[in-house]
């Protein structure tokens, strides 16, 4: 059988590339389509495999500016020949499932979600992100995009949601049903840690729409220590609003984050996400987490067993968790063994089936059994 893989971008190893590399393991032989590609950025792994990207590769900085260039992106993967395949499958946040296949061929997509900047999250990334020219472009372009990306989830045969969140914008942005199996989680890297410190954890990219403006403000209200690991546009502005018993960590190696995690007092998640694997990684340390009640926290915490999920994305809901977290006993074992069901084993063992099923319905609607 003849298999190719399908994702938007290579250019960073976040949680949709650990996915494709996991499904990529399944099926060692099949070719990487992409939009572009940044080789310096893969994991060891991704880089022994054959990566193919789009026409979008050629042109200037693509690999650090390739959300610009989403509209050459949708062509860019309509291009891609995939006619002589008769397995597609797409890792897909954004255009990488409007690849064009045939009939005899099999096109299943996992999805991460739909499309956040041209879905639910559009006029908060025009109020909040858009500046200039792209605010007045944002209106069209994304009115195209949005219609693209219906007529592009069409072409899929199979969908394949990360969360019961994504599940149900996918049931309402594309009326299309799909099948949840979470994400891999690689939980053996992380054990339980002694003694636990005095502090609170935020691991995120420091960007807007994470809401870590809200762990600050919780935490000077409160008066107690908050560590804020990672980087990105919004730090400088964070580091304005934070009190003195916040400390910014900047970018953590992978080799400090299972101690930094594991002895925390929680971690603290005040966005939204549509899974989520930090908290999952934070549950295997052993440490609950205290997180917004929306996205895939919701599959992932089990209140007050593994942490608090509070209702309502303000600083004094938030205040209120983590005062309610102070008064309860955490039981360290039970945390992480709840976080062992989202092993990589656990998604091998839910994918495969799913694909072959698909396969046996597609040939026979194609009259080939």
């Amino acid at each position: 059988m003849r298999v190719a893989l399908v994702h938007d971008w290579l250019v960073t190893m976040g949680g949709a590339e650990r996915v494709l590399e996991e499904i990529a393991k399944m099926y060692p032989d099949a070719p990487i389509y992409t939009g572009v590609v940044d080789h310096k950025r893969l994991s060891p792994y991704l880089k022994t495999r054959q990566i193919i990207p789009t026409l979008v590769q050629n042109w200037p900085k693509a690999t650090r500016f390739y959300n610009r260039y989403l509209p050459l992106l949708m062509y860019g993967f309509e291009q891609l020949d995939l006619s002589h395949y008769d397995l597609v499958i797409s890792s897909s946040a954004a255009v990488a499932k409007g690849v064009i296949t045939r009939a005899e061929t099999l096109h299943v997509s996992y999805v991460h979600t739909p499309m956040r900047y041209a879905w639910d999250l559009y006029h908060e990334y025009q109020r909040l992100e858009a500046r200039g020219i792209s605010r007045k472009l944002m209106g069209p372009v994304f009115h195209y995009m949005r219609l693209w990306d219906r007529v592009a989830t069409d072409r899929v045969d199979v969908l394949i949601a990360n969360s019961t969140t994504v599940r149900s914008r996918i049931q309402k942005h594309y009326r299309r049903p799909a099948v949840v199996i979470h994400p891999p989680v690689s939980v053996a890297r992380y054990s339980l840690m002694e003694p636990i410190q005095d502090y609170y954890l935020v691991l995120s990219r420091l960007v807007s729409y994470k809401r870590i403006d809200l762990a600050i403000d919780a935490c000077n209200a409160l008066k107690l220590p908050l560590w804020v690991a990672g980087d990105g546009p919004e730090r400088a502005r964070l580091e304005r609003r934070a009190g003195p018993t916040i400390r910014f960590l900047g970018p953590v190696p992978e080799s400090s984050l299972g101690t930094l995690m594991g002895q925390a007092q929680a971690l603290l998640f005040p966005g939204e996400e549509d899974f989520g694997i930090v908290p999952v990684e934070m549950q295997a340390s052993g440490r609950p987490v205290i997180a917004f009640h929306r996205g895939g926290v919701r599959d992932t915490v089990i209140p007050d067993h593994t942490g608090i999920l509070f209702p309502e994305q303000t600083v004094e809901d938030l205040v209120g968790a983590i005062e309610q977290f102070r008064t309860m006993i955490w039981d360290s074992v039970a945390i992480r063994e709840h976080a062992q069901q989202f092993n990589p084993d656990r998604f091998r063992a839910q994918f495969l089936p799913v694909i072959n099923q698909a396969l046996t319905l597609h040939q026979e609607g194609l009259g080939l059994t």
